[in-house]
C-alpha cells in the first residue's frame, strides 16, 4: 500500500469519525477541516469535491482491507489455515476500527456508492472470490459458486463484528472461534 501524505491521512480520519458520529449529511468539508486541523483549502488541493473525499475514503480502507487479505493468504500454508487467518485478520480489522466499521456500512447504502463499486467488481471482491476459487480448485471447498462462498463469509465477519461491537452479545471463552469454525463445517469438501 503506497503511503499517504500525512495531512491527507488527518482528513480522512477527521472524516471517518464525523461521518461516524453525524453521518455524511452532517459532515461538511468545513468541518473536515477544522477537526483534522487544516484549511479548507487543503482539502480541494486533496479533493475537488466532497463526494471525491468520500470515495477516495471508501478506497483507501478497501486497501487497507485487501493488505489484510494478502498478508493472510500464504501460497505455503493450507488454504484452510489461510481462511481461519483471513477470518480472524477481518474480523480483527473491522472490529477494531469502529470509524471505518460505520463508515463502510453508511457508504455502501449511500449515492456515494456509484455502479463500479458492486459487488464483484470492486478489487477487493474479486480478491475475495479468487481466494475461494482457490479452495474449491485445490478440493478444500464444495464445488460451488465461489462469488457464494465469499460473500457468506466475508458477511459472517461483518455480522460478527457489528453484533460484538454493538454489546448485543457477550461471547464466552472459545465462543468466537467457533463462529469461523461453523462457517468451515459448512463449506468444506468432505
Amino acid at each position: 500500500m503506497e503511503p499517504i501524505p500525512e495531512k491527507k491521512k488527518a482528513i480522512f480520519e477527521s472524516t471517518l469519525g464525523l461521518v461516524r458520529e453525524k453521518g455524511f449529511h452532517g459532515t461538511p468539508v468545513s468541518l473536515v477541516a477544522k477537526n483534522a486541523g487544516v484549511a479548507a483549502g487543503t482539502i480541494y488541493h486533496y479533493f475537488d469535491s466532497k463526494e471525491t473525499l468520500m470515495r477516495e475514503l471508501f478506497d483507501y480502507i478497501q486497501q487497507q482491507v485487501i493488505h489484510v487479505v494478502l498478508t493472510e493468504d500464504k501460497k505455503d500454508t493450507s488454504f484452510k489455515e489461510c481462511f481461519f487467518n483471513i477470518w480472524f485478520s477481518l474480523f480483527s480489522f473491522y472490529s477494531g476500527n469502529p470509524n471505518v466499521f460505520r463508515f463502510m456500512e453508511q457508504f455502501i447504502n449511500s449515492p456515494y456508492n456509484t455502479g463500479e463499486r458492486e459487488l464483484g467488481k470492486d478489487e477487493f471482491h474479486r480478491l475475495l472470490f479468487r481466494f475461494f476459487e482457490r479452495g474449491i480448485n485445490e478440493g478444500a471447498l464444495k464445488p460451488m459458486n465461489p462469488k457464494l462462498l465469499g460473500t457468506l463469509a466475508f458477511s459472517n465477519v461483518i455480522t460478527t463484528a457489528k453484533i460484538l461491537s454493538s454489546g448485543r452479545l457477550e461471547l464466552q471463552e472459545g465462543e468466537l472461534e467457533q463462529i469461523p469454525q461453523i462457517l468451515w463445517e459448512g463449506m468444506k469438501n468432505r
